[in-house]
């Protein structure tokens, strides 16, 4: 008797979503193209890698790995909340933010419920929405940003979640203090607003709203940080969210048992402690993406300005042959088409050399076409 067919017996709505593809790790291209020294700019990581004292408390700590982690990660937590001057009470740490951002899936959307979010939005988004049976409200990016105003026009007593991600992914752009400011008026509290900070540390405009205040007025929100971007530590997985007890305590209740490694909240902790560190890390992508700014326009091509630790770069090809021809020179970006932008590409700001390596590698593949199309000044 043949058995039954597998999907006969998987939830339904599993049909629905697209596993997470990540960057092309180092170790595959190498094996693939029989390349010693690969440059991966696709996955956003921090080239300087974690702080010495992060090192050192990975170090100290490998030899208690035989030991559950503290379940609450309360060290960790205190520390937090004593940076960032909020309430204990409503830190909720993960296994990065993606964590997070499943757990508050579990904790507010029920089937038929409506999550708002742009398009392209961070995988995580729809993954989490489609997995509960939720239903994906997806707003189109307007000049390679958020759209608030429409945000807004789609709430519905449905929506549960909604999320801003800010600096956005892919483009780098944000949405301003003014225009947050207009849009929180229009929210009510049947849903909550996730602003996704995942690149905080590096912007630089003045204009940047102050997410974490609407938590402090008490207002249903959460803002959502990394220690994967500059602080180097996207290996650990340590990620975490600022919000009211009210909302961070069914956050709690379906949180995994003892989610965060033990080395991973020392090694996040010692970080906090570091902050010449972070600042060199910031120091490097804002003198990178001025260097790929000036680059891309002496090649002609259009860029997003970004306020993150990447650049969207219209190339004027396609996407996917570029990764492929840049691939075989040792360089990995990743590939616009998934963001639904068949022309562009998003480079991780590298260290000076890395950014030199990119350049050369793009002008080179770049000088064979001819002619190319969607070419222009920056944008």
């Amino acid at each position: 008797m043949e058995p039954a067919p597998i999907d006969a017996i998987v939830r339904a709505n599993l049909q629905r979503i697209v596993p997470y593809s990540p960057g092309k790790p180092t170790r595959e291209v190498q094996e693939e193209l029989g390349i010693r020294e690969v440059v991966k700019l696709a996955s956003n990581e921090n080239p300087l890698g974690p702080s010495p004292k992060a090192i050192e408390a990975m170090r100290v700590a490998a030899p208690e790995a035989h030991i559950y982690p503290d379940s609450a990660s309360a060290e960790l937590t205190a520390a937090l909340a004593e940076k960032w001057d909020t309430d204990p009470e409503g830190i909720v740490v993960g296994r990065g933010s993606d964590e997070v951002i499943h757990m508050l899936g579990l904790a507010f959307v029920s089937p038929g419920d409506e999550v708002i979010y742009s398009d392209p939005s961070f995988a995580l988004y729809p993954l989490t929405t489609d997995l509960l049976d939720g239903v994906s409200v997806q707003i189109p990016a307007r000049d390679f940003t958020h759209n608030l105003e429409a945000f807004a026009d789609a709430i519905t007593p449905r929506t549960r979640l909604i999320f801003i991600s800010n600096p956005y992914n892919p483009t780098g752009t944000i949405v301003t203090a003014e225009q947050v400011g207009k849009f929180m008026e229009r929210v009510p509290d049947t849903c909550v607003v996730v602003f996704d900070e995942a690149y905080f540390e590096y912007v630089e405009s003045p204009r940047y709203p102050r997410a974490l205040d609407y938590v402090r007025e008490g207002r249903r929100a959460i803002v959502l940080r990394t220690f994967s971007k500059a602080y180097g530590l996207a290996g650990l997985r340590v990620g975490y969210g600022m919000t009211t007890p009210e909302i961070a305590e069914p956050l709690k209740r379906v949180r995994a048992p003892f989610n965060v490694a033990g080395i991973a909240q020392v090694a996040a902790l010692a970080a906090l402690s570091d902050p010449e560190h972070v600042e060199r890390s910031v120091r490097m992508v804002s003198e990178g993406r001025q260097y790929l700014y000036t680059e891309c326009k002496r090649l002609g091509l259009r860029w997003v300005p970004s306020e993150a630790n990447f650049v969207f770069i219209d190339a004027g090809v396609d996407s996917c042959w570029l990764f492929d021809q840049l691939m075989r020179r040792g360089v990995t970006v990743r590939t616009g088409d998934i963001f639904g932008h068949p022309t562009f590409i998003r480079v991780t700001v590298g260290t000076p050399g890395e950014n030199k390596i990119f350049i050369s590698a793009l002008e080179e593949v770049l000088s064979a076409q001819v002619p190319r199309q969607g070419l222009g000044g920056s944008s």
